[in-house]
């Protein structure tokens, strides 16, 4: 299948600490259809990067460590796309909120010819604060209020592939994650997924959406009222884009 994983990191010591990687880095090491793993480091300010070059890339020669200059999750992703060689590309949280084991679900739908394939939790949040649960309510409602994805039940899953084509595709028509998109701080980029959906449905791909497990995670990145204006902004960006015509669908 020539698949690459794209993870991205901003200070995950706590995950590495966990054993992540070496989850990964089993996995992967013996699967015929995973060419690399590709990890964009986001400008992480803790000891991530060292931790990964250090004890990781002699110990997994699939993975690959990029260097990104901090940009928020999107642009780390985005690097990701970019710098991988996989005919297809599935992208991944560092916290394996989703297992690594559903992969076998989205290689199936690529093998049936799917171009773009997201995991889906449908409504369930089981484990997560209330806090959480609200902020993702919230942002459904918003969501469906103003941007049309014609039965995308969840875009905000952490786990997501698609064919390196289509990805470039759509890529090259963002207007919201740019290159110039400045971050302060961690940054979810909650708006990347609906941005890249809508144009992938603009475009014309069929999204096929597959159920998957799903666990919550604990972490300290995740700040409800900053994340919750950031990503009423980035939707409020995509409507501006989408009225005044700036999505190419050619």
């Amino acid at each position: 299948m020539n698949i690459s994983f794209v993870i991205p990191c901003y200070n995950e010591e706590l995950n590495l600490q966990k054993g992540v990687l070496d989850k990964v880095g089993n996995y992967v090491k013996d699967n015929p259809d995973i060419h690399e793993v590709v990890i964009v480091d986001d400008g992480s300010i803790d000891s991530s990067a060292r931790i990964i070059k250090e004890s990781y890339l002699p110990k997994f020669p699939k993975f690959k460590l990029v260097g990104n200059k901090h940009g928020g999750k999107a642009l780390a992703v985005i690097t990701g796309i970019r710098k991988a060689e996989g005919k297809y590309i599935v992208f991944l949280d560092m916290d394996l909120a989703t297992p690594i084991e559903e992969t076998q679900k989205m290689t199936k739908e690529f093998k049936q010819g799917a171009k773009i394939v997201i995991g889906s939790r449908q409504t369930r949040r089981e484990g997560a604060p209330f806090l959480r649960q609200l902020q993702s309510k919230g942002f459904v409602i918003i969501r469906d209020l103003m941007i049309d994805l014609n039965g995308v039940i969840d875009t905000q899953c952490g786990f997501k592939g698609f064919s390196k084509d289509a990805a470039i595709k759509i890529l090259d028509r963002l207007r919201v994650f740019t290159p110039e998109r400045r971050v302060l701080g961690a940054s979810v980029s909650a708006g990347f997924d609906l941005e890249f959906l809508y144009i992938a449905k603009k475009i014309g791909y069929e999204i096929v959406q597959i159920p998957v497990e799903w666990h919550h995670v604990e972490t300290k990145r995740v700040n409800f009222i900053k994340d919750s204006l950031e990503a009423l902004g980035d939707i409020a960006k995509i409507k501006k884009y989408e009225i005044t015509g700036k999505y190419s669908s050619k």
